[in-house]
């Protein structure tokens, strides 16, 4: 994601002190818990930059659920500053840069997995598609579906195995049935349970990030 933003003229600073913004905690219900790496989260990335990121996961939750933990704290304002400068990077690529051909090449075929945390907790819309769509050589294929969930689901794939699982199944049978070389995703924790499945049961599907095709071909 660096290779890709410098390539495009950004200036970027990697915080190699930053951690988990706290979504596993919230999720399960510890909030305090989550509040504490939320703090920690705020302060590593305070300041007047925009915040990138290659999850929607993370940057849903810092701008749909930090509001419910730092409404009337003593970090609401910082806190309020950090939602609205935090972007997922196909969001920033095409709303922020205005750029939709990245000048990648990826000769293959892909269908993509429209994730549960992109859609309905960040709310993407069509920007991995735009974006995927100028990639030389790519064909995107649709799977039927494409926005239910994976069954991944953070600590319920742990709590409800079976269910996840089956999901996950659903999720490549589908994906499979487009002719595809490849799944695609803005979420790496959808990948690597849809991956844990393809790997086990030895099915010929490859998953792989979306930033990895944008950068693809860069030096």
């Amino acid at each position: 994601m660096i290779k890709l933003l410098e390539n495009l003229g950004c200036d970027v600073n990697y915080n190699p002190n930053q951690t988990c913004c706290g979504q596993m905690a919230f999720n399960s219900g510890f909030w305090d818990e989550a509040k504490a790496l939320g703090e920690k989260f705020i302060k590593d990335f305070d300041g007047n930059h925009y915040v990138v990121s290659p999850s929607a996961s993370c940057t849903g939750m810092v701008k749909k659920q930090y509001p419910k933990l730092f409404h009337n704290s003593s970090l609401h304002n910082e806190s309020k500053h950090l939602q609205s400068s935090i972007y997922e990077l196909t969001d920033f690529l095409v709303n922020v840069l205005n750029r939709t051909d990245v000048g990648a090449e990826f000769n293959h075929k892909v269908t993509y997995h429209e994730s549960c945390a992109s859609k309905r907790e960040y709310g993407l819309t069509n920007q991995p598609r735009l974006l995927l769509s100028k990639v030389k050589g790519l064909e995107l294929l649709e799977m039927e579906e494409a926005d239910s969930c994976c069954g991944f689901g953070g600590t319920f794939s742990m709590k409800f195995e079976g269910i996840s699982t089956a999901m996950a199944q659903q999720k490549v049978e589908r994906a499979l049935a487009t002719g595809a070389e490849y799944l695609v995703s803005t979420d790496s924790s959808c990948l690597m349970h849809i991956d844990g499945y393809i790997q086990k049961n030895k099915l010929p599907l490859k998953c792989i990030h979306i930033v990895d095709i944008l950068a693809a071909n860069l030096a």
